[in-house]
């Protein structure tokens, strides 16, 4: 059975037993100096009622934990807790009128003064069940409350994890097909292209099924890779493009998203080196600027040739990740002019505040 979460924690029991010293104070006050009952009697029946009443409230937890707002009504539980509350009343001055009266034999000028009181004693006794009992319950939605909000952002991390991998598992399958198909045409013409083409593939797919559980991986690892790609890109299209890098050693060491940058060089190929007639240029570029890192991908293409069209799953993608991973909108922009095509990312640093 779930414990009370007063005495669940030492600091609940101390203040607890604090608000308690505080009501018998105030009681032996109003009993001496207000009603002018004798200073051993006034405090005899603070001391007894009040701690009486504090351990009869400890069990008011299981009961309020049993009649839920959940699964009863609430003409059902103000109706359990009425029977109740004058149930614990009855009980806690029948105790305590045994104790003052048999265990500590006072005389009957006592026995006349706590017939004179026992309504508003009765009255007490129900005010402060329920009092309890709606402090118990305040803790209770309180509790479930934040256990409510903890499997909230659980599901919602579930969720993030699960688009995200949804997100990664959208790379370019025509890049393998592809691939595949110029290696079938080699083997017979060049063999030797053929068997270099196998290795860089294994070792592209290597990379990606390795790292494919990571989030996150340094962006040299992943420019590794990404010239994996465009070495086999480069042995199906031979000088039909270059690719160019402006990087510095703090860029290659920053972690950035894992294959967040390969649908940028698919997109390159596919859209500018497929229709184009010239020889394009691919290059990548990285600088830090306030606090984030700013990745450019651009390239050259022929304003006249009709690039393929298609449904911008990979630019999508990208932004869609930079969303769930750093939770900013404005991550990426992408810039077309003057011949040149050009996405540019912003990776938050480990400094900045995003």
């Amino acid at each position: 059975m779930e414990s009370n979460p007063i005495i669940s924690s030492t600091r609940n029991v101390y203040f607890y037993l604090l608000f308690w010293l505080i009501v018998i104070v105030v009681n032996f006050l109003l009993l001496h100096l207000a009603l002018g009952i004798e200073t051993d009697q006034a405090a005899a029946d603070s001391l007894v009622f009040n701690i009486l009443l504090s351990g009869l409230g400890l069990s008011f937890w299981y009961s309020t934990r049993y009649i839920s707002f959940e699964n009863t009504s609430y003409y059902k539980i103000l109706l359990n807790h009425l029977i109740g509350s004058v149930f614990v009343s009855a009980l806690w001055l029948l105790c305590g009128y045994l104790i003052m009266k048999g265990v500590l034999g006072f005389d009957s000028s006592y026995q006349k003064f706590f017939l004179t009181t026992l309504p508003w004693r009765f009255l007490i006794g129900i005010l402060i069940y329920f009092v309890i009992t709606s402090f118990y319950y305040l803790i209770i939605y309180y509790s479930e409350f934040q256990e409510r909000k903890l499997h909230e952002a659980e599901l919602k991390n579930l969720v993030t994890q699960a688009e995200l991998k949804s997100l990664k598992f959208q790379i370019n399958p025509h890049f393998i097909f592809n691939s595949l198909n110029s290696m079938s045409a080699l083997t017979t013409i060049d063999p030797e292209k053929a068997r270099g083409m196998i290795l860089k593939l294994a070792e592209f797919l290597r990379y990606t099924l390795a790292n494919n559980e990571q989030q996150k991986n340094k962006l040299k690892d992943e420019l590794n890779n990404i010239k994996l790609y465009l070495e086999i890109e480069k042995i199906r299209f031979e000088d039909k493009f270059d690719f160019s890098e402006e990087l510095t050693e703090e860029c290659l060491e920053h972690e950035v998203p894992n294959m967040l940058l390969q649908p940028l060089f698919e997109n390159a190929i596919k859209h500018a080196v497929y229709e184009s007639l010239e020889r394009i240029n691919v290059n990548l570029k990285c600088t830090g600027e306030n606090g984030y890192l700013k990745i450019e991908v651009s390239n050259t293409y022929d304003p006249e040739s009709k690039s393929k069209k298609g449904a911008g799953v990979g630019l999508k993608n990208i932004n869609e990740r930079l969303k769930l991973i750093y939770h900013q909108n404005d991550l990426m922009k992408v810039v077309k002019e003057d011949k040149i095509f050009k996405v540019i990312l912003y990776i938050p640093q480990k400094n900045s505040p995003a």
